[in-house]
């Protein structure tokens, strides 16, 4: 018997949040965006009005004004926002303990052995979900209804806002295969324009070709999107509680000025650092891979990384790593305007071989007196705030240059 998978997607998500506390403004054309102070001037979300403007998600705020003078703009509020996903949570666990979070705004539930609690049918559960969403919390969502998750996606998507698509074994082929391929779950523009160059646009396309050649034009991922595209998708649904571990951690960080100087360049890259390091102690894991991107005041972005002989989640490794690896390809008079340090090829803590390091000369018994000393960082943080206590020398740094700076995290 076939899976009934539902996708729930929390449509124009911040910006209908923002709006319960203004219903006056719902049928004017609205959009959140970052602090144009801060240099995150860009779009975050818009209501329909705005989307029917013109106006995008990631754009400027001059390029949106540019298309809807009229545009109104409402500060973002991320903890408000965390809040009614929790609620939007709830509500999806009173029908299924199968309930996969995809982002703040978007789930994924499997109610293939709870769907003959609430009547048998699909379609008509997803209705229900959306009537509740829209009476409990105000809000509305599209649901996408279908045999697997990346199907379950692309209904969800179909059809907007506040809406259900059902897609079956019997009319995926109408409904999916004339769609861009791009609008197949992990094809991204890279792999988006290389599958054009190939004469692949559409989704049908792409699970007519050749499965053999895909794996040679896009490796491994070739061969996993010709199944998403012929509907073979067996992934199952998986609780927040039993994700897969990640394969790698990153921190991001836009500066509120750009950098100048190796010092203020290398605190930027501390900070990222530290943060990272704790992120692989949450997550139990250790780094066999650091990487650096770093971008100019021109939005010009330039990247390297390195192997580990020594795998790591301690702050000070990871910082002289990620230094020295950006001290190789980058000029330190330049000006920065972002950096990024992110660790990959994870391992388990406990699968994660000791070697000896000629550029980390720690010997065993210094490197577990480092750990317990950033594990016990981490407990204060935890118990009293991450603002509670940090590294002297980072400190110094960083605290004149990263008032009012954004931070963004990226978990893949």
């Amino acid at each position: 018997m076939d899976r009934v998978i539902l996708h729930c997607d929390l449509n124009s998500f911040y910006a209908s949040v923002e709006l319960l506390s203004h219903p006056d403004l719902k049928t004017r054309p609205v959009a959140v965006c970052g602090d144009p102070a801060s240099r995150h001037g860009v779009i975050l979300a818009k209501n329909e009005p705005a989307k029917a403007k013109g106006v995008r998600t990631a754009e400027t705020i001059w390029q949106a004004r540019k298309k809807c003078p009229e545009l109104i703009l409402l500060p973002a509020h991320h903890e408000k926002y965390r809040y009614y996903s929790r609620l939007a949570a709830e509500l999806y666990d009173k029908y299924t303990d199968l309930v996969e979070p995809f982002g703040i705004d978007e789930s994924w539930l499997d109610v293939t052995g709870t769907l003959h609690l609430f009547g048998g049918d699909p379609k008509a559960l997803a209705d229900r979900l959306r009537a509740e969403m829209k009476a409990e919390l105000g809000l509305t969502i599209s649901v996408g209804v279908s045999f697997n998750k990346v199907f379950a996606k692309l209904g969800s998507d179909y059809k907007k806002p506040d809406a259900t698509t059902v897609i079956t074994r019997e009319n995926f082929r109408d409904i999916v295969w004339p769609l861009p391929v791009t609008d197949l779950l992990f094809v991204g523009r890279a792999s988006g324009d290389l599958l054009a160059a190939h004469g692949i646009h559409t989704i049908g396309q792409l699970a007519a070709a050749n499965r053999e050649g895909l794996v040679k034009l896009l490796g491994k991922n070739g061969g996993q999107l010709h199944d998403y595209a012929a509907g073979e998708d067996t992934s199952p649904v998986r609780p927040a509680g039993e994700q897969p571990p990640p394969k790698s951690v990153g921190n991001g960080l836009t500066f509120r000025r750009d950098l100048s100087g190796r010092e203020e360049i290398e605190a930027g890259v501390r900070l990222l650092a530290e943060r990272v390091a704790f992120r692989l102690r949450k997550h139990a894991m250790k780094a066999t891979v650091v990487h650096i991107a770093v971008r100019s005041p021109s939005l010009k972005t330039v990247s390297r990384q390195k192997t580990l002989t020594v795998p790591t989640n301690l702050y000070r490794e990871l910082a002289a790593h990620a230094i020295d690896l950006l001290g190789g390809f980058w000029r330190w008079e330049a000006p920065v305007r972002s950096l990024t340090v992110t660790a990959g090829g994870l391992l388990p803590e406990g699968e994660a071989a000791e070697q000896l390091d000629l550029f980390v000369p720690q010997s065993p018994q210094r490197r577990d007196r480092q750990e317990k000393l950033e594990r016990t960082m981490d407990q204060l943080r935890a118990r009293y705030g991450k603002g509670m206590v940090g590294y002297a020398g980072r400190r110094a740094g960083t605290d004149r240059i990263l008032t009012g700076t954004e931070e963004k995290e990226e978990t893949p």
